[in-house]
Parts: structure tokens; sequence; C-alpha cells
């Protein structure tokens, strides 16, 4: 295979970088937008038009049109790959707060993070020594942890020996990724058509967070050195002004009286619904429902969660959520605390109390603090959806293959859901054990061979 030597790489601030991925196509993204552009306005034909690429190249002609004049829709004809590698949580959870993002996120379930780099806005002595702390802790548990794991689920007679050990590796990493701090760093792929990059980067280039604002600076310049008439767009004082005060004013929610679970509202039409009785009633197992149902309304729901489960709720890019700020109002999730070995709990109380007692004494911008708080802190859930990608929430995030603290909030969410619909004729179907160990869980892996 010919692998490409023409990546453009920027490296970032804080010691990661942006890879914008060159796959060494003799057709890339511009030309497949130029291609499809005139493919909309001339019944010349794609033969005709491969001729013209040919001839004159896509370049001038996406600059022109997509750039110059500001056919959006023309953007969404070519797209691009960014790999962005040595980036916080938190950053990571700002690129993917898109509901077009396409991609994937490092889990933590296969990173050493013995060695990982925990970033550091501080930058000072007592900083380092926070994040160092919960590293320590977060290693110091694993042993004990899965020794606890394996007399609360001991293998049984016919379960393969080495599918049960990465089970049981695999739920002590789940517990344990409570102490990592949000300050530790990710691999993140994104990959988006060019009109959506333009329009993210906009907002994130104005992020409270300087890592973030960072990333989407270098972001921009590494797709305009690959796609060089593609990117490149005229600044508007007025908007970038806009953008930045919301941005930087609004775009953390904070709830401190928020509960443990909450339906905010439910503002379906009863009588739009009626129509789908049938679509509700009849519906088969892994099927959705019609995506014209969104026409009745939506329902909202808050609830608490642990940062490290929130990253799993996030993924439900179809509904709309706020993305929370990080802090202390919610306190540790006492599932976390609750799974650990009896001797190892009140040591963990403790520790925990001592880390928030030095971070509280940083001094630094409550958006900034975030980076050294761990994961296993809860933040106020907030999201409205409709009911097609509510039932799909509601059915793939209450099996016995998801993290248990998410599990306990969709159940709650279902619970609800069938008081609310279940006289419209809704059906759920749903993992008839959701809270039960399964050592198939040890085959989630992508193993290189």
């Amino acid at each position: 295979m010919n692998i490409s030597e023409t990546h453009v790489i920027k490296d970032l601030s804080q010691g990661g970088f942006i890879l914008v991925l060159d796959n060494g196509a003799s057709i890339d993204g511009q030309a497949e937008a130029m291609l499809q552009a005139l493919h909309s306005r001339s019944t010349g034909g794609i033969k005709h038009h491969l001729k013209i690429l040919k001839e004159k190249g896509a370049e001038n002609f996406m600059e022109q049109f997509y750039v110059g004049y500001g056919h959006k829709s023309i953007g969404d004809c070519g797209s691009g790959t960014v790999f962005v590698e040595g980036i916080s949580m938190l950053a990571a959870k700002a690129i993917q707060d898109w509901r077009l993002y396409s991609g994937q996120e490092a889990s933590t379930r296969y990173v050493d993070f013995s060695k990982q780099k925990f970033l550091d806005p501080s930058k000072t002595k007592k900083g380092n020594e926070i994040l160092e702390n919960w590293r320590n802790f977060y290693l110091e548990a694993q042993k004990p942890v899965q020794d606890y794991l394996k007399v609360q689920f001991p293998r049984k007679e016919k379960e393969n020996e080495e599918i049960y050990e990465k089970a049981i590796i695999a739920r002590a990493f789940d517990i344990t990724r409570s102490f990592l701090p949000a300050g530790a760093t990710t691999n993140v792929a994104w990959r988006m058509n060019f009109r959506q990059f333009a329009d993210e980067i906009m907002l994130l280039r104005h992020h409270p967070l300087e890592e973030v604002r960072d990333i989407a600076e270098k972001t921009e310049e590494a797709l305009g050195e690959m796609y060089p008439s593609s990117f490149g767009h005229e600044r508007f004082s007025n908007t970038e002004r806009y953008n930045k005060n919301w941005m930087q004013g609004n775009y953390y929610y904070k709830n401190d009286k928020a509960k443990d679970f909450s339906l905010i509202y439910d503002n379906v039409d009863r009588n739009i619904l009626f129509n789908y009785r049938n679509e509700l009633k009849d519906r088969p197992m892994k099927t959705e429902l019609p995506m014209a149902i969104a026409e009745c309304g939506v329902v909202a729901y808050e609830f608490l969660l642990d940062f490290g489960s929130f990253r799993d709720l996030q993924r439900h890019r179809a509904i709309a959520q706020r993305m929370p700020l990080l802090n202390f109002d919610h306190n540790f999730n006492p599932w976390y605390l609750d799974s650990l070995p009896n001797n190892l709990r009140e040591k963990t109380k403790n520790f925990i109390k001592s880390q928030e007692n030095k971070i509280n004494e940083l001094k630094l911008e409550e958006t900034e603090k975030q980076y050294f708080i761990a994961m296993g802190y809860q933040v106020p859930c907030r999201f409205s959806s409709d009911l097609k990608a509510l039932v799909y929430l509601a059915e793939l995030r209450s099996t016995r293959f998801v993290h248990p603290t998410l599990v306990k909030q969709v159940l709650k969410m279902i619970d609800s859901m069938k008081k609310l619909f279940k006289k419209d004729g809704l059906v759920l179907h749903l993992d008839d054990a959701p809270n039960r160990f399964d050592i198939e869980r040890g085959k989630q892996d992508i193993i290189e061979k």
C-alpha cells in the first residue's frame, strides 16, 4: 500500500499535535466537492466534469464558489480527517460537542496512564502534585480492585479463562477511571465535511479553555494547508464578537440545585403522536422509529452522572445536550466508592477530600480547575430529545455492557418514558438483566493481528 508522506502536522502549545490526513487519493476532498457541485448545475454528466477537473483542477473553483461566494452547501460535498493527539478529556468533549461530529476517542480502558501526560494549566508545582497524586492512586488501586472483583464474580466452570480475565480488568478500569483527572490526555479522530469543520471551528476558537482555542486555530491552519482553496473564510467582527460573548459567557452549564433525576418537560403533542401509534407498538427489536416522529415534539430530562459516564452519554448527538461544568457541587459518584474493597473505601474518601482541598487552593478560574478534578465527580446532564433519538438512547444505554452509573440513570428515564407514553403504544426492547456482570465484555476489544 502506498502511504502518503504529505500529511499536514501542527504542534499544539501543550505538547500534542494535529494531523490532517492525506490519504493519497488522486481525487481529494476538494475535487470531490467540485465534481458534485458541477453535477448539480450542469447536464454535461460526470465524464464531462472529470475532464474539466483534469484540465483545470479544483482549486480555483472551490476558492471562488465555496469560500468566495459563500455557497456553503458545496462544503458538504468534500470531507477531511483530522487526528488530534495529546489533548485533555475536556478538549475531546469540546471537539465532540457538535451534532454532526464523526470520529472516535481513545477509551480509558486501553490507555497506559502510568505514562500518559496530564495537562496542568497552572504550570505550578502544586498543580503537578495534584495530578500525580491522582495518577498514583489510580495505578495503586488496580490490583486490589481486580482481586475484589474476582471474589464478587468468580469464574464459572465453563467460562473461558482469558476472556474472564479481560472482563475483570475491563471492569476494574471502569471503576478506577473515576480517579483520573479530566486533564489526562487522550486521542481523537475527527472526520467531517468542510462546511462542518469551518462552522465548528468558528465557535471553538472562542471556547473558554485556552487549550481548545489553540486546537481550533491549529486545525484551521492545517486544513488550510491541506485544502488551501476550501478554508480561510472571511471573519466578520460582529459574528466573532457574538460567538465570543456566548461561548465564554454561557457555554458551560451549571446547576448546583440539580436533582438526582428530573423530567424537565414533556412537549410531545399526543394528537400528532396518535398517527404513529402503530409504529410505536409494532416496532421490532433493533429497529429505529421513523425520523418523521420528531414532528410530535420533544422531552427533556436532567440527571446527575459522573463525568466519566457523561462521555458515553455525549456520544448521542441526535439529542440536544448542554456541556456541564465539572466541579465539586454534586460530589463523587458513590457507585465507585461502593465498588472498592472495604479496606480501601475509607482511605479513598480521605484521599478525595484532601485532593478537593488542594484543588480549591489553586488560583485558577473554575473552567481551568476542571483539569484537576477527577472524572468520578458528578455533573448535571441536561438534554432534550425527540422520541426516535430517546428510544434509541434508552435501549442502547440500558444493557449489561454499559457502565453501571449510566445504566442506573437510563433505567430511571425508561420508567418515566413508560409512564408518559405507554398509553400511546410505546414498546421498548430492553435487556432483561442490565446489571449482570457478563464476561462477554472481555471480548469488546480491537486487537492488532
